[in-house]
């Protein structure tokens, strides 16, 4: 069920022990989904509970900590062989048992990492964890760790992408296909997620977002669905998933003829994604994409209505989100741009006076000359 042979995992291994060793670090305690799907293929849920897969420096053998529900999954989708059982409980406390798991396998007094960030830890499990293993070994923030490995995309993972952008185009053109006047908002949601699933996707860990009206100014979703009018504009902002890999892209539709003023909003707003698809380039900081974002905006008089930040990474992730970040494309961000990394750059305006909006993005992949769109729809405002 792996989604990669295990060369490929056992290289992703080796690289996360080379920085492990870089940075002083005897083991590393993985609590993120994402990071335990990279490095061992375990694709699951447990995550939303305390799961905990522990790698050393110096061996390539794992030892995951989940919860009964998990061992099946755990043991047909990953490379894991070592896989021990914490069970609920009232007084269930598997920090316990995973700093067992420490003294066993000899780390005591060990400089231990820790994925911090990451939906995988809450605050409560983590605060557990800290003082249940404070008097045996030393832990440090280690959060960017694996996840700086993953900005870069293999071969394998590309084409999983690729992947998941055919079904993302497939999935505005469905959505476009069921807007008209009387149909409500939530059918065009259900058309998108009918092609990413009848076409091999998975479910994507988020939306997608299909917002109409004045609610096409929000960056969120919002609960209820809305009948679409005679005279209407709906933001669709989504992502495909293809093996837990997501693409997004984001495309405006109007119903009837759209306004002189939305027009002009669309070209302002085409021209500014034109510019930032241009300014990705090997080798220049990140944040040179979200520079002229602001740029384009502001010179057009929309430096109230345009976000702070222009768009982040992709990879494969889990719920609650398809945003693989950090990095987000924000100015003054100076990771440096590098062959094989995934961004979705998008540029959404939308005006709380008059309740126009118009969103644009597309996902790309860095080549080692420019920004790759990877959609094949056109940039373009889709009326109806």
């Amino acid at each position: 069920m792996s989604a990669f042979p295990a060369a490929e995992y056992q290289s992703r291994i080796a690289a996360c022990q080379a920085e492990m060793q870089l940075r002083g670090l005897d083991a590393l305690l993985i609590f993120a989904q994402e990071s335990q799907y990279y490095l061992f293929g375990y694709d699951g849920g447990g995550y939303v509970f305390f799961q905990c897969t522990l790698l050393t420096a110096t061996s390539a053998t794992p030892t995951l900590l989940c919860r009964r529900p998990d061992v099946a999954q755990a043991r047909d989708t990953s490379t894991i062989d070592d896989i021990r059982i914490w069970f609920d409980a009232e007084d269930a406390n598997p920090a316990l048992q995973l700093r067992d798991i420490l003294l066993e396998k000899g780390l005591r007094g060990a400089v231990i990492g820790v994925e911090l960030e990451t939906y995988g830890l809450t605050a409560g499990n983590w605060e557990n964890l800290r003082q249940t293993l404070a008097a045996d070994v030393t832990l440090h923030d280690a959060s960017s760790l694996v996840r700086t490995l993953r900005l870069i995309k293999s071969p394998g993972e590309i084409s999983l992408i690729r992947r998941a952008a055919e079904l993302a185009d497939k999935a505005i053109e469905a959505a476009a296909d069921k807007a008209e006047p009387g149909v409500l908002d939530a059918a065009l949601a259900a058309a998108c997620l009918q092609e990413i699933l009848l076409g091999g996707g998975d479910v994507p860990p988020a939306g997608p977002l299909v917002n109409s009206g004045k609610r096409a100014i929000y960056g969120r979703g919002v609960g209820g669905p809305r009948m679409l009018a005679e005279h209407d504009q709906v933001i669709v902002e989504l992502a495909a998933s293809f093996r837990r890999y997501n693409c997004c892209i984001e495309r405006t539709i109007v119903i009837g003829p759209p306004s002189a003023a939305q027009h002009s909003m669309f070209e302002v707003v085409s021209a500014a994604m034109t510019q930032m698809l241009a300014a990705f380039k090997p080798g220049q900081p990140l944040g040179a994409v979200d520079d002229v974002h602001r740029q384009v905006l502001d010179a057009a008089g929309f430096a109230n209505q345009r976000y702070a930040a222009c768009g982040y990474s992709l990879g494969a992730t889990y719920r609650p989100s398809w945003m693989d970040v950090p990095p987000m494309i924000f100015s003054g961000n100076a990771l440096t741009v590098q062959p094989g990394m995934v961004f979705f750059p998008h540029v959404m305006l939308g005006d709380a006076d008059s309740g126009r909006a118009v969103g644009l993005g597309d996902s790309v992949l860095i080549t080692a000359e420019w920004a790759e769109s990877l959609s094949r729809l056109p940039r373009e405002l889709i009326v109806k």
